[in-house]
This record gives C-alpha cells, sequence and structure tokens, in this order.
C-alpha cells in the first residue's frame, strides 16, 4: 500500500480529485490506481486568508515499491497495514468473566470477551438508553434527579451525554479498531479518517445499542440496572461478586475474573472498593467551569472571511495556557454548536458538562475551561480526598443556585471584575435545568478562580473573542476525570487477582477512545492469564 500525504483540496473541491492529485505526485498515470481510500481529513487554518483541506490517502497499484522509490517525494511512503486480530486466549477457567460497567471501557472489554467466546456477564447500574433518555430528560425538564440514571449512570456511560469526540492524545494499534468497531454500530464513516472525528450525543445512542446488541449476539449478556455491591474474596483471589438486580434483589455470582469499568463518578463503588482493601491512591484532577460563545464569533475567530463556508461547519478549538504560579489553565471536550448539560449524580449536588449533536448546529459554542488540581492541594490525604473535595464544590455551587439543580453562571466581563452578575448580554446560557446568576468565586476553589481570570485574557490573545464580556460561564466542571487511580501491575491487575481495574474510573484513561482501548488491554490481559 502506499500513503501519498499532504494533497491540498481547495473547500469547493470535489474529493474525485484526489486520486488525479496522488497520480502526479506519483508520477504515474491516474489508470494505474487499482484502488483509494481516505486516511485522514484536516483543515489547515493557519493562514485566514488560505483555509483548505488537506489529506493522507492510501493506494494500492501494481509494483508500489517500484513507485514510491521513482516519484523520489518525501509525501511518500510505503505502509504495511497490520489487521486487528484477537488476543490469544489462554485461559481455562470455567467461569464466566465479569464485566463492571458499560461505558467505553466496559463495551469493548466486554465486546473482545465475547468475541473471544468467553460469554462475559456486564453489569451496569443504570438504564437502557431509551429509558436512560427519558430520566435525563425529567431532570433536565422537572429537576428530579435519578440517581441510578442520568448522565453519569446508563448504557453507554458519561460519554453518551457529550460531543462523542473520539480525539486521543494515546499512541496504540488498537485505536483504528476502536473506531472501526464505532463505525460498524453505526458511527458516521468520517471518523475513520477525520483529523478531528466525533459521533454526536444522537448518534451515540444507536451505536451504544447496537454494540449491546452484537454482544449478546456473541453469547455475551449486559445486565441493566445491576448495581455491583460487593466483590466476594478470599486470600488475596477474586472468587465472585454480589449485586443488586432491578428488582432490588441481592445475587451472587461466582467468577475468578472481574473487569473494573466503573466510570469517573461511581463514588458509592469507590468507597466500597476501598473499604474492601483495594489499593486506591490520589490523582490529580481538574476543576472549572463551562464557557459559552456564540458559534459565529467561533468561527469569524477560527476561519476569518470563509466562516460561513459550508464544507468547513463549526468551527472549535483547544487552548492552554500556564499563568499565575505556573498552575495550568486549559480548555477541554470543547463542544461547537453545542449545549451545555446538568450532569449531577448525587443529590444536593450541581455538575455541568458539555454535548453535541451530529450536526453541530446550535447557536453556542461551549468548552470546559479547567483548571488542575494536584494531591497537595487536597483538603486530607485520604486516599478518597479527592472524592470528597469534588462533592464539597458541587454542594457549595447547589446551595449557591438557590438548592433548585439550577447552575450558578456569570458573564466572562463580570467575572473577571470580581462581581457578580446580575442580568444576561447578548449570549443565552443552554443549561437546560436553568441557571442563576451570581459570582462564581463563591463556590470555585480561590485558586481555581485567580487561575482562570488569568487565563481568558490569555487566551483571549490566541483567540480573538474569547474574553467576550457576555459570554456566560456556568459551573462547576469537576468530572472531566477522576480523582483516584486504583493501582495496577504489569498484568492489569490490582492487589486482588483477578480484578482488572479499568478505564477513566480506575485513573487510566480521558475520553472515549483511550477508554475503549484500556478495556481491549484488559480484555487481551484477562485472555492472556492462564488459570
Amino acid at each position: 500500500m502506499i500513503r501519498v500525504n499532504e494533497i491540498r483540496l481547495e473547500l469547493d473541491d470535489s474529493t474525485e480529485l484526489l486520486a488525479k492529485k496522488a497520480a502526479k505526485i506519483l508520477r504515474i498515470d491516474e489508470s494505474k490506481i487499482k484502488s483509494l481510500s481516505i486516511f485522514k481529513k484536516s483543515v489547515d487554518a493557519r493562514k485566514k486568508d488560505d483555509i483548505h483541506f488537506k489529506y493522507s490517502v492510501d493506494i494500492s497499484a501494481d509494483g508500489e515499491e517500484k513507485i514510491a522509490a521513482k516519484c523520489k517525494s518525501p509525501k511518500v511512503q510505503i505502509i504495511h497495514p497490520v489487521p486487528f486480530t484477537l488476543p490469544e486466549n489462554k485461559r481455562v477457567s470455567h467461569f464466566r468473566p465479569i464485566v463492571v460497567g458499560f461505558g467505553p471501557a466496559g463495551m469493548f472489554a466486554g465486546l473482545i470477551l465475547a468475541k473471544s467466546g468467553l460469554k462475559p456477564i456486564i453489569l451496569e447500574r443504570g438504564k437502557d438508553i431509551e429509558a436512560r433518555q427519558r430520566d435525563v430528560n425529567r431532570f433536565w425538564s422537572e429537576r428530579k434527579l435519578n440517581e441510578e440514571s442520568n448522565v453519569q449512570f446508563g448504557e453507554g456511560g458519561a460519554g453518551t451525554f457529550s460531543d462523542g469526540k473520539l480525539t486521543t492524545g494515546i499512541k496504540s494499534p488498537y485505536i483504528s479498531t476502536v473506531l472501526r468497531e464505532l463505525y460498524e454500530a453505526g458511527a458516521p464513516e468520517e471518523i475513520l479518517y477525520s483529523s478531528k472525528p466525533h459521533i454526536g450525543t444522537d448518534r451515540l445512542a444507536i451505536v451504544v445499542k447496537n454494540i449491546r446488541k452484537k454482544i449478546a449476539e456473541l453469547g455475551g449478556e449486559v445486565l441493566l440496572e445491576s448495581k455491583l455491591e460487593k466483590l466476594i474474596v478470599a486470600n488475596g483471589f477474586i472468587h465472585g461478586i454480589t449485586y443488586k438486580n432491578k428488582s432490588g434483589q441481592l445475587c451472587d455470582i461466582e467468577t475468578d475474573a472481574v473487569i473494573l469499568a466503573i466510570g469517573h463518578s461511581a463514588r458509592d463503588t469507590v468507597e466500597m472498593l476501598y473499604n474492601s482493601g483495594v489499593k486506591i491512591i490520589q490523582k490529580p484532577f481538574s476543576v472549572g467551569a463551562r464557557i459559552e460563545h456564540p458559534q459565529s464569533l467561533i468561527n469569524k475567530s477560527c476561519y476569518g472571511k470563509f466562516a460561513s463556508h459550508p464544507a468547513l461547519g463549526a468551527a472549535d478549538y483547544k487552548l492552554s495556557c500556564h499563568s499565575l504560579h505556573h498552575r495550568g489553565a486549559y480548555t477541554f471536550c470543547m463542544c461547537p454548536g453545542g449545549t451545555v448539560v446538568a450532569a449531577a449524580s448525587e443529590k444536593n449536588g450541581v455538575v455541568v458538562n458539555g454535548m453535541s449533536e451530529l450536526a453541530r448546529d446550535g447557536e453556542n459554542a461551549n468548552s470546559a475551561l479547567l483548571v488542575g488540581i494536584e494531591p497537595e492541594n487536597f483538603p486530607s490525604e485520604h486516599p478518597l480526598a479527592g472524592i470528597y473535595y469534588q462533592r464539597e464544590i458541587e454542594n457549595k455551587a447547589f446551595k449557591l443556585a438557590g438548592s433548585s439543580y439550577k447552575a450558578p453562571a456569570q458573564l466572562v466581563g463580570d467575572f473577571l471584575n470580581g462581581k457578580a452578575s446580575t442580568q444576561l448580554g447578548n449570549v443565552n446560557p443552554t443549561c437546560p435545568t436553568g441557571v442563576e446568576l451570581t459570582n462564581l468565586d463563591e463556590c470555585l476553589p480561590d485558586a481555581v478562580s485567580k487561575t482562570m481570570k488569568s487565563a481568558i485574557v490569555e487566551m483571549n490573545k490566541k483567540l480573538d473573542g474569547f474574553s467576550l464580556p457576555d459570554a456566560v460561564l456556568t459551573a462547576p466542571e469537576t468530572r472531566s476525570s477522576s480523582p483516584v487511580r486504583i493501582l495496577r501491575d504489569e498484568f492489569m491487575q490490582c492487589n486482588i487477582c483477578g480484578v482488572y481495574p479499568c478505564g477513566e474510573g480506575a485513573g487510566y484513561a480521558g475520553g472515549i477512545v483511550s477508554a475503549a482501548v484500556d478495556g481491549i488491554k484488559c480484555a487481551a490481559a484477562l485472555l492472556s492469564d492462564e488459570h
């Protein structure tokens, strides 16, 4: 296979030109190309007066080695794709493995185990996607929270109510497998080659359901509304689990292998694991708020005169800076044309997140503006101190906004000037439970608030309009990552043999793709364990 990189197409060009341009770079006739597929597509917006697309394509042709050598172009390389193969199953145990959690990590761990013929049993404390959506909508419209079925808990995990962003900073041969499985389950084809792939919350619901069906067809079983209550341990080995089913009954399952893909918000489960002797340590996490701008402003700042071109769609951004006392601030999970969502999973707490549909056609853009908090800044040295710190911030925000699940909000101009907001400007906040205008200094940690103010000013130098006085900050964003890490060894097991901490909740991932990859890695480790 020949890969041809850096093929330029103008915004109005058809992709049918790719073969012609690739042939020109290769110095061959276009008719010599047997097949062509897009490997990567990105927007080159470095120069606002010259925005265009860049493509990498994979081509098959007779005499590929000779063609690549003869053209002598740095844009050309020979590649040898290595197809994904299932890890060898070395298990001799007759027990079915258990996977706890059906977010990205649990889904992909379960899928790999099911493909390997192990018929995994997957527990998910929340409901199926349709019932979950009804509970979420009820919370957003009536402010009545179901603590077991919400934005954090239920089929698909927390990522189901997000932008469905598939960008990741990790390197892994499993990434292409994750994208391919998501595509086959109903995600748009562009995720296979876009430099910034996303699914959208509306399409994610379809994808998640199809993956569950696939696992069932392969002999696996997904038990919804089934919550892990206890690990059954003897002599340092897992012997089974106790879970509560949808009828409230406690049930035991005998097993010698459990993958814990519990997600970053299963605080009660983490406490149970800690009290059961599982080794857990503190881990850095981040706190901040969602910042909302008009999407038209972001488009103009990123694309200039091309801002309204239909081929570009809604613009996104990713910003970071080190400001006061070298504490880092950064934007995270930017949702073009999206909405801020109320994402609480515990009574008397307020949490916000962001989501976009596939079309990304909403009026506002929003992103988390976060500040890192290191363990030395936690209130105590207790392994779960980060969880308690998160909860304290969320409870304070709940009270500040009137104890009604409205979210506290403030205009950026007022935030920078240290005064409470009393009326909105030209940006209408999208949080579905509503907002209460206030002073966010009263619920955010002082160091976080100070760093955010400095960062907004600095980030405006990189993205014109970021410090728009009428932009709205909605707080708090506390669930971008887990504040704990469940320790595991080189065999992916914790101090209880046969238990595999996995994904975001265990502190080993940060997003849909990295969590899914970690699920595959844990499944592979389980398969290679000869017992």
